[in-house]
């Protein structure tokens, strides 16, 4: 099931808008399951700027290695240690507790502006079916 409550990308994050301009980032089920058992995640830092559509990270599973791009602009905030602890939440709960990394977009109206850029679930949905 695809959260109705986030905004997806064509690389397979998810968006879920928080408080502000602020923005939580992580993989989506698709993601996780196609990359197989999770080893071992490189998060940006906190601090660090982060553009649209630019690598900001990788994933490295006992399958592959994949890029994390950043869904939005902005500054992240916030990572998530847990998954640094644990990797493999990201494939048992990919919409909760395996979430990756917050970003700051700014304000809630330019968070709401990149987030217009954003697939829907029903959209992400479309994408992942016909796959």
């Amino acid at each position: 099931m695809i959260p109705e409550d986030a905004h997806y990308t064509e690389e397979h994050e998810w968006v879920r808008a928080g408080e502000g301009g602020i923005v939580t980032v992580g993989i989506t089920h698709y993601a996780q399951e196609a990359l197989g058992d999770i080893v071992f995640v490189s998060l940006p830092s906190v601090g660090d700027g982060v553009e649209a559509g630019q690598s900001c990270g990788e994933v490295e599973s006992t399958k592959s290695v994949s890029e994390l791009y950043a869904p939005m602009t902005g500054q992240v905030v916030e990572v998530n240690g847990g998954v640094d602890d644990v990797p493999e939440t990201i494939n048992s709960d990919p919409y909760g507790d395996g979430w990756l990394f917050k970003i700051d977009c700014g304000d809630e109206s330019e968070r709401n502006r990149q987030l217009e850029g954003l697939m829907s679930a029903r959209e992400y949905e479309g994408l992942t079916s016909g796959a």
